[in-house]
């Protein structure tokens, strides 16, 4: 195991092994963030979920009402009028045959991408290439759509995707450090109500096991299962359980 560093200790130390409410774990989250680029702070929520059934596979997007704090660039795979639409929405690439071929030459210079319905048979032959790197058009997710300017504006306004892995833990991206806690504990609170939404069925037993939060560099702070929302979008205080 690598030897931590002294600020890492310091921060494990900081946060310990205490169960804190949202607020106050994002307070110490954002305190001991001291990288010197803007770190990421990501919630992992721990499942009751079997993703080895199909019915347990967990995926889906969230919007952030305080956004995620991160540049998307976004491909939009359109012609015709829905090219034009992409276009007008602020979509940064936009192609059909061409922007195919761009990215079978390794040419892959965006952070998302959208198809209309009927560019998928065209799309469809990048799998191999766009699956592994979780860049491949859904309809689930939205990004398989006719209103090419509804999914551009989502994914450039802070939408953002999740997935149980196969230990059943979601990794949600929730905003960065130079965030305020209150605004962390906001988008944390519209992740966490969407993560109940779409609780399966056929879950048996406890569905949210366990929380924790980190930043990029530091370590995790354990957040009470039982303390959904502290905040609304407004920022003003209040239990909203």
């Amino acid at each position: 195991m690598a030897k931590r560093s002294k600020s890492y200790r310091a921060a494990e130390e900081k946060i310990g092994d205490a169960v804190y409410a949202p607020l106050e774990a994002f307070e110490l989250i954002t305190e001991v963030s001291n990288a010197k680029f803007d770190e990421t702070v990501v919630a992992h929520f721990r499942l009751g979920i079997d993703t080895r059934k199909a019915d347990q596979n967990i995926r889906g997007t969230v919007a952030l009402p305080n956004g995620s704090g991160k540049s998307v660039r976004v491909a939009v795979f359109a012609e015709g009028e829905a090219a034009r639409a992409a276009e007008e929405a602020g979509a940064d690439i936009v192609g059909s045959d061409d922007l195919v071929a761009d990215i079978q030459a390794g040419n892959i210079d965006f952070d998302a991408a959208v198809a209309t319905p009927d560019q998928m048979g065209k799309v469809g032959r990048l799998g191999k290439i766009l699956g592994p790197r979780n860049l491949m058009p859904n309809p689930k997710l939205g990004t398989v759509t006719p209103d090419v300017a509804k999914a551009i504006n989502d994914l450039k306004g802070g939408r953002v995707e999740y997935r149980a892995d196969r230990y059943g833990i979601a990794h949600v991206v929730i905003g960065k450090a130079s965030f305020t806690p209150q605004a962390l504990a906001q988008n944390y609170g519209a992740v966490y109500d969407e993560i109940l939404r779409v609780k399966p069925s056929s879950a048996k037993g406890k569905y949210v096991k366990s929380i924790y939060a980190a930043s990029t560099m530091s370590p995790a702070a354990q957040i009470d299962p039982a303390v959904q929302r502290e905040y609304d979008v407004k920022g003003q205080g209040g239990d909203e359980e």
